[in-house]
């Protein structure tokens, strides 16, 4: 009989992580475009040269990073496909999670010092610790976004995209 309910109980449960840390996950997608769209108007872009007709008043070093761990059955699932090779996917929608945020506390730390723009933006990720003592296996990433925050002259910065160059 204790075989039986161990036998019972073990997938139940994991089931029940399962669906949580999927549930959890939406809800987190769905913080991030609330978040998004709270930051929509600090532009982030990636330029060689401001465009013309940019004047820049101030500037300052921007970062914002985040630390992801992948979940247990994310990992299992990894590794499964690890010994078949090809994409794993199961990391993908972790790692655009991580992206968007760190891009976003970026933003909100231009922000916060006042800035409008964001240029030459930077994505860097590194691993924190090994998840196993064989020193095999990744136990967190850290996500960091950064640029160069600028605080542009009134009524210098200019539309980018279809119909550029129209005063904003």
């Amino acid at each position: 009989m204790i075989e039986l309910s161990f036998y019972l109980i073990t997938p139940v449960m994991l089931l029940g992580a399962w669906i949580t840390g999927t549930l959890l996950e939406r809800r987190h997608f769905e913080d991030l475009l609330r978040l998004e769209s709270g930051a929509r108007e600090i532009l982030a872009m990636t330029v060689e040269d401001l465009p013309a007709g940019w004047e820049v008043e101030e500037c300052d070093l921007v970062i914002g990073n985040v630390v992801i761990s992948q979940d247990y059955f994310k990992r299992v699932a990894a590794s499964i496909k690890g010994i078949f090779g090809g994409r794993i996917g199961v990391y993908e929608p972790l790692l655009e999670r991580a992206r968007r945020e760190a891009v976003v506390r970026m933003k909100e730390e231009a922000r916060a010092h006042g800035h409008d723009t964001v240029i030459n933006v930077r994505i860097e990720t590194s691993p924190l610790a090994r998840a196993r003592s064989d020193a095999k296996g990744t136990a967190g990433v850290e996500i960091m976004a950064f640029g160069t925050a600028v605080t542009l002259r009134a009524g210098t910065r200019k539309q980018i995209g279809p119909g550029g160059g129209v005063p904003v």
